[in-house]
């Protein structure tokens, strides 16, 4: 019997009834329905429950969907831009475009930069702590294509280092890897050495291990997290960054293959097939809307925005309303607006995590989530004391791919690690939840920081051999160099 995840209305309401207690709704009165029919709660781990729900369960799980849809909240966490934008005071500035490599300007010492007539907020020299800073907005060279390589070799890296150990608990990852001698975390996970009793109680993920454990790597195997920035860079290709929500749409319908979406994407995806246009395609029975999905697919548009986190933001946000809403657009931004403030070359990842916090509502339950994780990461010296405060106080209400809890992570470890890449990376994994998607991004980020293919070591590399494999079509087996000649056209395509 097939049972498609993420798809099937008696384990979707489940999830929305979860949701809604998160996003400002009372489901308590549609929980108590749902219950006395003999509706099962959401399956824990996996997207699919195990048997096939009567004909009457189903069509009343539809039903509730939608009755949980039309129930009013009392959160003010808009997802239109114009909104978003109102309730954000520290909104940044418009950049600067982008100057080519051919036209490139050298960069002055911060002190000296000159002023090209902005004002910009987002910016700020360093530091853990204070408000944001406002120096002046500059032309932003491009970062060089071997910057762009460091950057798609760091989300890499951090993917592969979290591929085994994804849907696995925090203790659990401590237990694996304290048991080859890998903890803190400092290498990809083996298999050599962890007792039979410990594997079969905590077996790696069934998918990814035959090519994510060490002795296994030969190249980056396929994932979701790197398959999104791929079609991004087709969308950027084909329809530039003046591309439009139901550009995405499109090329998805085009390029993507059903089967390579999971949670919002493949609800989404589905909508779209039942001629549902976006952005109604992100709220259709879809509770998996704040969930991590948008951030992932969100680099492309930092890395094509260097300086300009403004117009990052608006092109991360065009992108994640196909899937998302209020929450989980704020995480595609905020990671969109770090990157393009890492892309500038002149920014720590202190000054890089406050200028994405500007383009969040600062009362939103993502800005409070991710001011927490900071805020920890700074007092505390030992990161395991910062990941257990994050779970006790997220892992009993989200999902462990919710976008609020792993955005949080990936703040707290790119803090605490001061942006050094392994730090980073490890950081990110170690603390459990969405551990390839935590990784990448952060590995994304630091790589960028780091600015180079040779400032990362060759350990996490290496065993790349410059190869990934995708089921983005023209893609597959594309060395991480062409990539990033790729994303430096873009970002300097007038």
């Amino acid at each position: 019997m097939l049972r498609l995840t993420w798809v099937q209305p008696e384990d979707l309401l489940g999830h929305e009834l979860c949701q809604a207690r998160q996003d400002g709704r009372e489901p308590s009165a549609i929980a108590a329905r749902w219950r006395a029919a003999g509706g099962a709660d959401a399956p824990s781990r996996a997207g699919a429950s195990p048997d096939r729900a009567s004909r009457y369960l189903r069509r009343l799980a539809e039903d509730l969907l939608d009755e949980l849809a039309d129930l009013p909240s009392r959160l003010d966490e808009p997802t239109d831009l114009e909104a978003i934008r109102a309730l954000c005071p520290e909104w940044p500035s418009y950049g600067c475009a982008p100057v080519g490599a051919d036209r490139a300007v050298p960069r002055a010492p911060e002190r000296q930069r000159p002023s090209c007539g902005q004002s910009c907020r987002w910016g700020g020299t360093g530091g853990r702590s204070g408000t944001l800073q406002a120096p002046v907005s500059v032309p932003t060279p491009a970062p060089t294509p071997r910057a762009y390589q460091a950057a798609w070799l760091g989300r890499a890296v951090g993917c592969l280092l979290g591929k085994p150990v994804e849907k696995l608990p925090l203790h659990a990852i401590r237990e694996l890897a304290h048991a080859t001698g890998n903890w803190p975390l400092n290498h990809y996970f083996t298999a050599h050495g962890v007792p039979a009793e410990l594997l079969a109680a905590h077996p790696w993920n069934r998918r990814s291990a035959p090519t994510s454990l060490a002795e296994n790597i030969d190249g980056m195997p396929e994932d979701d997290d790197l398959n999104y920035p791929l079609l991004n860079l087709l969308l950027l290709q084909r329809h530039t960054r003046d591309f439009t929500t139901a550009d995405v749409a499109a090329l998805w319908l085009d390029e993507l293959p059903a089967g390579r979406t999971f949670t919002a994407e493949r609800v989404a995806y589905r909508n779209l097939l039942t001629g549902i246009e976006p952005p109604h395609t992100a709220r259709h029975r879809n509770p998996f809307r704040e969930w991590i999905g948008a951030l992932i697919r969100a680099d492309a548009h930092g890395w094509t925005n260097p300086g300009d986190p403004a117009a990052a933001a608006e092109q991360a946000h065009r992108d994640a309303t196909l899937t998302h809403t209020a929450n989980g657009v704020y995480a595609a931004m905020f990671t969109a607006t770090v990157i393009a403030t890492a892309a500038t070359g002149t920014h720590d990842v202190h000054a890089c995590l406050r200028a994405g916090r500007t383009v969040i509502p600062p009362r939103s339950r993502l800005a409070q989530a991710i001011e927490r994780a900071v805020g920890l990461a700074e007092t505390h010296e030992d990161f395991e004391t910062v990941v257990d405060e994050l779970h006790r106080v997220h892992s009993p209400t989200h999902h462990w791919v919710h976008a609020v809890p792993n955005t949080a992570l990936i703040a707290a470890a790119l803090t605490h690690a001061d942006g050094d890449f392994t730090g980073s990376v490890c950081r990110a994994v170690s603390g459990g939840w969405d551990t390839d998607s935590n990784g990448a991004t952060a590995g994304s980020v630091a790589g960028l920081l780091a600015g180079d293919p040779d400032a990362l070591p060759d350990r996490w590399t290496i065993p790349l051999k410059n190869r990934l494999a995708t089921s983005v079509a023209g893609f597959d087996g594309t060395g991480f160099d062409a990539l990033a000649h790729l994303t430096h056209l873009e970002a300097t395509r007038s």
